[in-house]
């Protein structure tokens, strides 16, 4: 058996056997142990706040670019933002260019719906006609009531046309001809029919 003495002194031993030689064995002092453990305990603290230290910058950095980069989107978003109003000014300004043209067609095809049903009409003729903005009253001369009649219907089925209703008929001898005056009153749509 061996005996290691950690105290560093040897006892002599009393008994049958003598005292043979006793190996001891010196460890490390607590003074050496302390000041290792000191010293990698600061190189660890050193590495851990010199790693710390350049992710600090590198967020820095980053914090730094991406501030530039907001500065510069918003300038381009104040670009943007006026040439969008910009662009809603001038769609308000074509939206009312179409609303006049709109309103600008809407004589003519009231007039081009009288037209076609005056020429799709035999023995019909107009007089006058006057626009008092939802009705039409038209003033017209027709041969026969068949006639008139054939007139009312193609108005209605133009489709410019709510209702027509025959306002007033005179029986009238024109020339040696059997006429009647008419006076009829429209209810505009306001659209064609397609």
């Amino acid at each position: 058996m061996i005996r290691i003495n950690l105290l560093g002194v040897s006892k002599p031993k009393k008994g049958k056997r003598g005292g043979g030689p006793v190996m001891t064995v010196e460890g490390p002092s607590i003074m050496v142990t302390a000041s290792v453990l000191i010293l990698l305990t600061l190189g660890g603290s050193f590495y851990w706040y010199s790693r710390v230290q350049a992710q600090h910058k590198q967020l820095q950095t980053k914090l730094e670019t991406a501030n530039r980069r907001i500065q510069a989107l918003s300038i381009v978003k104040t670009k943007y933002e006026e040439k969008d109003k910009q662009a809603k000014m001038l769609q308000k300004r074509f939206d009312v260019i179409d609303q006049l043209r709109a309103a600008q067609a809407g004589p003519v095809d009231m007039l081009a719906a009288l037209s076609n049903t005056i020429n799709e009409s035999d023995a019909v003729w107009l007089n006058s006609m006057k626009d008092d903005g939802n009705n039409v009253t038209l003033d017209g001369v027709a041969l026969s009531n068949i006639a008139l009649a054939n007139y009312m219907t193609n108005l209605k089925k133009d489709g410019y046309f709510k209702s027509v209703e025959l306002k007033e008929t005179l029986q009238d001898d024109y020339k040696d001809i059997q006429a009647f005056s008419f006076v009829l009153v429209c209810e505009k749509t306001g659209k064609k029919k397609a």
